[in-house]
């Protein structure tokens, strides 16, 4: 479902977002359905996991990047909202399936819910990508380009560079060798247009495998707390009913502190994209608050007794989680990080290191307390990894600015007009 996330934004930037989400849609819907008449846990793994996970993958990046790309001052506050949708699935479809799959069954279960999945098709063909402009090849400045490439190029206008009569000023040393005929600069226009063109198709191959985001030294920073961080997010989810059980408390008011997360989830989503709308402070300094907040929880997750102790903690945990859940991704489109041109590159690479903690983070925390029987291993091992995590968030800017990574001054020479 994640690992797959650099093809994801490679389709996305070679074909467009429109088309790659209407397959992902597709996709999902098709994957959960056919989960209806599987026979064994084997074509599941199939069904659900690689069909309707390559789905969810396909839809889920391309809408985050666009929507990013739709809002600049309150892109915080966008993404916060939309992705509350996320919580209040969790919080009312758990319950409604469950009565569903009483009523009607598992596999018509699975039925309804493919075909709710189609609407993604119809939130697909909605979709209205912006062109972000980038000039990357010299073609692209030159005074004579008279043609526009669609959803790449826009013509700028060049003052002085071509009268109004369709005369060109040349510099010093053409002018010496003399004007050009009418024909030499109708065919010296015809090889730039070819050239722009070839240069701009070349551009576009290239973008489908393009891991240069790789060669930054914020980004490297920013993936590092994504990796690290993620550990830290799994250990209350999974654990958190047994650890309160081992603290004495009862199981069925044991089973609140999920609910009680989901509810804080939704709040502190909703917050934190007011808070980062207000532009009072660097939202990466807002990001790495909350990170190191989230690391304090789940240290004191281990030391408080009773059933209301941990109810704050859940309800501090929950709602830190869904500040960090709702900015850590349209984060990489700040200056600080990548920047809005680059993040629908940086996107898919940043997800796919990520996925790595999530598929090692559980069986780690299983691993520990197994060893240790002891629930509060698990919550220690989370407390670490997002404090590693914090520590990497705070080097982002400090690399970005070169303060650490002084960037080698590069001359470079302009051609006269």
């Amino acid at each position: 479902m994640t690992f797959t996330a650099p093809l994801s934004t490679g389709l996305s930037n070679r074909f467009g977002y429109q088309p790659v989400v209407i397959l992902g849609g597709f996709l999902t819907c098709l994957g959960t359905i056919c989960t209806a008449f599987t026979s064994c846990i084997n074509q599941i793994y199939i069904t659900i996991g690689i069909v309707s996970g390559l789905g969810y993958c396909l839809t889920f990046l391309p809408t985050v990047t666009i929507l990013s790309q739709y809002f600049s001052r309150r892109r915080s506050l966008v993404t916060a909202v939309a992705s509350t949708g996320e919580s209040f699935a969790i919080f009312a479809f758990g319950p409604a399936f469950t009565a569903l799959k009483t009523h009607i069954g598992w596999r018509y279960t699975m039925v309804v819910l493919g075909m709710l999945q189609g609407t993604i098709l119809v939130c697909g063909l909605l979709l209205r990508p912006m062109i972000i402009k980038i000039e990357t090849t010299e073609c692209l400045t030159k005074p004579l380009r008279k043609q526009e490439f669609e959803n790449s190029i826009t013509d700028t206008e060049f003052s002085g560079s071509v009268s109004s009569r369709g005369l060109v000023v040349q510099s010093s040393e053409n002018l010496e060798g003399g004007l050009q005929t009418e024909g030499q600069q109708k065919d010296g226009d015809t090889f730039q247009t070819a050239q722009c063109e070839k240069d701009t198709k070349r551009l576009g191959r290239n973008k489908l495998l393009d891991l240069s985001v790789l060669k930054e030294g914020s980004f490297l920073c920013y993936a590092a707390f994504g990796l690290f961080a993620t550990l830290g997010f799994f250990a209350p989810h999974l654990y958190v009913v047994e650890f309160s059980v081992s603290m004495g408390t009862e199981r069925d008011k044991a089973a609140y502190m999920l609910s009680i997360m989901a509810v804080a989830e939704i709040f502190g989503r909703l917050s934190i994209g007011w808070i980062m709308s207000c532009g009072c402070i660097r939202k990466i300094f807002v990001l790495l608050g909350c990170v190191f907040l989230i690391c304090l929880v789940l240290m004191i997750f281990t030391v408080v007794e009773g059933f209301w102790g941990l109810a704050v903690c859940c309800v501090l945990y929950g709602f830190l989680l869904g500040n960090i859940a709702s900015t850590h991704i349209p984060m990489l489109a700040e200056d600080d990080v990548v920047g809005i041109d680059r993040m629908s590159l940086a996107v898919g690479v940043y997800v796919c290191i990520q996925s790595v903690a999530g598929l090692a983070g559980p069986p780690l925390g299983g691993f520990l307390v197994d060893i240790t029987q002891n629930y509060s291993s698990a919550f220690y091992s989370c407390a670490a990894g997002t404090g590693i995590g914090a520590l990497f968030l705070g080097l982002v800017r400090p690399v970005k600015t070169g303060f650490l990574c002084p960037k080698k001054k590069i001359s470079t020479c302009q051609n006269s007009l």
